[in-house]
């Protein structure tokens, strides 16, 4: 058995500590804040095998000096003289590439499986009642020429093995009779799960106290004690040093600053996405992307959720009412019988994704620190990815063979 202490407490660093206590070990989490909001808890709620296709694809840099021009595009980067924005741009604009894309398809596809099927495991293990369901995904398109550009993802995912198909508008209203839409068409993803977030993170957390993980909120990480290349302790501002035999770096967003501390660079950046739930009837019984606008559309337990936005400017809690407006218009100009009220928009919430240069996580062992596991950079799909992220780091902290390759995750690659 080891002492290990998680770094982060959203759905990584939560599925990290849930797989390490149940091989044994004895478990802290520490998190900056009071672990009730964030990424974790405003996201879509989707399990996405869908996503197979990377951030970082061809043509994305192009459309995204576009969109720098708006603060209401789909991708911001606010423009600004920051070292690592810069160097995160450049690797990111190497990135994107057929031959990334082509590379790294089958390890989202796996993750993305192993994750959604954890998900099932632990609901039926842990007698959790959080809501999921396995209703599939819709991708909605309002032209032509994005139906044609999804039928060739869907060609893709077809061929790794994904149940998955293109429909007209027609066939899609048959579906979702009581929703009034604006669409041509779109693609299904039947593989695909969705959720209630803030359900599974309250029963997980609950589970994990039960068990004995001890979890320390409103803890700011100030600093490690290294000795011989490994860490011995963490030091943080309640508390002057958590000893243990293995860290696990599942801060998100805030990544990169905890990662110097022990002299680690890693590019990383932080993306702020938005949410907006409503209690009106909108029809909407089948998550669903609105391809043109971006945003995504969630049935959850007794509310709709619409989820969107990329915005890179640096880390802060700031509500951008522009970028609010946009999720909403967005969504109205496919249904456009749902208008979000002034009341709705402004019970707006936000949280901040850790976003890689290649769209790709960081999972894996460092190589300066044999004992710090990194479990970060999910992007987007942090919450599809947690149970799958948190039980490959179960098996790193083990030694054993992790049940996917991660050559494609290493922390420390070059860009």
């Amino acid at each position: 058995m080891k002492n290990c202490v998680v770094i982060g407490g959203g759905i990584i660093g939560l599925s990290s500590a849930y797989f390490l206590q149940k091989a044994g070990h004895k478990v802290t989490v520490i998190d900056q804040g009071n672990m009730d909001g964030g990424a974790s808890y405003v996201n879509a709620g989707y399990l996405t095998p869908s996503h197979i296709i990377p951030l970082a694809a061809p043509g994305v840099m192009k459309q995204g000096l576009k969109w720098m021009l708006s603060q209401s595009s789909p991708l911001y980067i606010k423009p600004r003289l920051n070292k690592d924005l810069i160097q995160w741009t450049l690797a990111f604009n190497k990135s994107c590439n057929a031959a990334h894309v082509q590379k790294s398809m089958a390890a989202i596809r796996d993750i993305n499986l192993l994750s959604r099927d954890l998900y099932v495991d632990i609901k039926q293990e842990e007698g959790f009642s959080f809501q999921l369901e396995k209703k599939g995904l819709f991708m909605l398109c309002q032209t032509h020429k994005k139906m044609e550009g999804e039928e060739q993802v869907i060609k893709e995912a077809q061929r790794l093995g994904l149940e998955c198909k293109m429909m007209d508008a027609p066939e899609i209203k048959k579906m979702m009779p009581d929703a009034k839409m604006s669409i041509v068409g779109g693609s299904f993803y039947e593989c695909d799960y969705h959720t209630t977030p803030h359900e599974f993170m309250e029963e997980m957390k609950t589970l994990l106290k039960s068990r004995g993980v001890i979890i320390l909120t409103n803890e700011k990480v100030l600093d490690f004690e290294v000795n011989s290349g490994k860490i011995t302790s963490v030091k943080t501002e309640k508390k002057e040093a958590l000893k243990a035999d293995e860290f696990i770096l599942a801060a998100g967003a805030w990544t990169p600053f905890v990662a110097k501390k022990l002299g680690i660079r890693i590019l990383l950046q932080a993306g702020k996405g938005y949410r907006i739930n409503t209690t009106q009837k909108t029809g909407i019984t089948y998550p669903s992307i609105l391809m043109e606008t971006k945003v995504a559309a969630t049935p959850m337990n007794g509310f709709t959720r619409f989820a969107g936005t990329m915005e890179i400017a640096e880390i802060n809690e700031k509500i951008n009412p522009i970028r609010v407006d946009a999720i909403a218009q967005g969504a109205q100009s496919f249904f456009p019988e749902v208008c979000l009220t002034a009341k709705e928009k402004q019970d707006v919430k936000s949280g901040l994704r850790p976003v890689t240069p290649d769209g790709l996580p960081y999972i894996g062992k460092s190589t300066k620190c044999p004992n710090l596991t990194f479990a970060t950079g999910h992007a987007m799909m942090g919450w599809s990815l947690g149970p799958g992220t948190g039980l490959l780091v179960s098996e790193l902290v083990a030694g054993r063979k992790p049940s996917l390759d991660l050559s494609v995750y290493r922390p420390e690659r070059k860009f």
